[in-house]
């Protein structure tokens, strides 16, 4: 483990590759920045808009990487809410089972994109890591609300899914991360939307050999065999903001603050750093829009 060690940042060509656990990027971008606002607009919205994002990032290769990436998101973007299906600023699709002026249940679908291991160090020689999904089951509990504020508690439990679109499609394991937030829905009374929250991540053996396991065939003189091991993964300090520009345009952006230190597989040959930076901006344009108008 090296923590002292300054990450490298890379600028791949264009179209940039993304990656990540959990969607490192795209759950920054969607997840992340987007769950400021899950709650922000009490006015009515359209029943489903068509439009387009772009994002941009800086991010760890993956969990604990001594590597950082640059990396450019365009995406179509689609948003959906229906009383019970929707695809909206809490997953890119999702079932809507209960809700309640304090809770609701559903469950969700995600997404993460796939690693080179050519393009990082300490993998470099490994299998890549393939394009990622999550399903599973969300609670997410209001403790407390006053006014534009509101402190909540949220707790995933999600399958993980790999596959290269091909010949591969895989169970990875099981995660749970659960987060406690605070929000604004009109910080500092400037129409910004505010969410600051602390989570932790728990993963079975499974998902942590993933990215921490190395098999006995892929050990070198500098990087050794390692069985990983179920338990924690590390610690996360989320801050994201956003901002409405008229009905159509949306502004958001993110900063996560990663900490691994005590973390399960500290001692695997491919955790390199204690702690690592996320930073995002991204634009939402929205193209069309229904003409029927939802509570949110």
């Amino acid at each position: 483990m090296n923590s002292m060690y300054n990450p490298t940042v890379q600028f791949p060509d264009f179209p940039a590759k993304f990656v990540g656990v959990g969607g490192w990027f795209l759950g920054l971008v969607l997840a992340v920045g987007f769950s400021s606002v899950a709650h922000a607009d009490q006015h009515p919205l359209p029943l489903w808009e068509i439009g387009a994002l772009v994002g941009v990032g800086i991010l760890p290769t993956y969990p604990a990487a001594d590597q950082t990436t640059f990396e450019i998101l365009p995406l179509p973007y689609f948003a959906y809410r229906g009383e019970v299906i929707r695809s909206d600023d809490k997953g890119l699709l999702r079932g809507r089972l209960f809700k309640s002026d304090r809770a609701e249940i559903d469950i969700s679908l995600s997404a993460a994109f796939d690693v080179d291991s050519a393009n990082n160090r300490a993998r470099a020689g490994m299998p890549d890591l393939d394009w990622l999904g999550e399903i599973g089951p969300r609670l997410e509990f209001t403790l407390a609300q006053a006014g534009d504020v509101r402190i909540e508690f949220e707790l995933p439990v999600r399958g993980v899914f790999s596959t290269n679109f091909g010949s591969r499609f895989d169970y990875q394991g099981l995660i749970t991360v659960p987060e406690l937030a605070y929000q604004h829905d009109d910080f500092l009374a400037s129409d910004i939307k505010f969410k600051i929250g602390v989570s932790a991540a728990f993963a079975d053996a499974k998902l942590q050999s993933l990215f921490y396991g190395v098999p006995t065939a892929f050990a070198t003189g500098t990087r050794s065999a390692y069985v990983a091991k179920s338990g924690y993964m590390g610690s996360k300090l989320a801050i994201s903001a956003s901002r409405r520009f008229g009905p159509r345009v949306r502004i958001l952006s993110a900063l996560r603050f990663d900490f691994y230190k005590g973390a399960a597989n500290d001692q695997s040959p491919l955790f390199k750093d204690t702690s690592t930076t996320t930073f995002g901006i991204a634009i939402i344009v929205s193209l069309w829009q229904s003409k029927t108008l939802v509570e949110n």
